[in-house]
Order: C-alpha cells, then structure tokens, then sequence
C-alpha cells in the first residue's frame, strides 16, 4: 500500500490520486487461485476508483459479488485491473496535501524532502 502518511501535515494520506499521463496493458498469465486470495486483501473501493481513473473500469462491479472464487468472469476481470495495467509516467497525489509523487518508468518516487519529516 502507498501511502504519504509519513508527512508532516498528513494523517491519513490515502488513497493517493493516480495523475497517469502513460498507460501500459500487458497480457499476464490469468491464475485464478491467486487472483481469488488477494482480492480479501484489497480495499475493492480505492481499486475501482483507480481503475476508473485510469480508463480501466469497463463493467468491473463496484463490490465484490458473493462466492467470487467461483466467478472466473470476476475473477478476470480482477485480474485485468490488479495485474496487467501499469502507470507508466504519470503522478501519485497525496489526497490530503497535494504533494505530487512522480512514477517514471513505472516507479513510484516516495521519498520526501527533509522539511516534509
């Protein structure tokens, strides 16, 4: 989980905003027995939301259905947003400072100035 919580002004600082300008798809290999243990550990909100902001929604539902380990149509669409869209370039946005996190390459830049500590 990313997160600028460690900013002075910041208490929560999640989830950041994704500011992408480039955008990769790559074809992962679907195993749906991974995609069905991670999705209890995702905030399912902040994963739509971020879907969305990148072009990436289409008809991924809003929750999480009932007894998803047996929907591999779910479960691939899951995996799609999770595991094969990548931010290129782009910004991570503290939602409570707006501090801009640059992602170059598909790296996210997290450090913080010392006057940030």
């Amino acid at each position: 989980m990313l997160t600028s919580k460690n900013m002075k002004t910041v208490t929560t600082g999640y989830p950041l905003i994704i500011q992408a300008r480039d955008v990769k798809v790559m074809e992962v290999e679907f195993r749906a027995e991974f995609i069905s243990r991670m999705i209890p550990k995702i905030d399912w909100e902040c994963l739509c939301r971020a879907a969305e902001d990148l072009g990436h929604l289409n008809d991924l539902p809003k929750s999480v259905p009932d007894n998803y380990e047996n929907d591999e149509d779910f479960l691939k669409k899951a995996h799609h947003v999770m595991l094969e869209v990548e931010v290129i370039n782009g910004d991570l946005i503290c939602p409570e400072s707006s501090r801009k996190f640059p992602v170059t390459d598909g790296i996210p830049n997290m450090l913080l100035n010392e006057d940030e500590i």
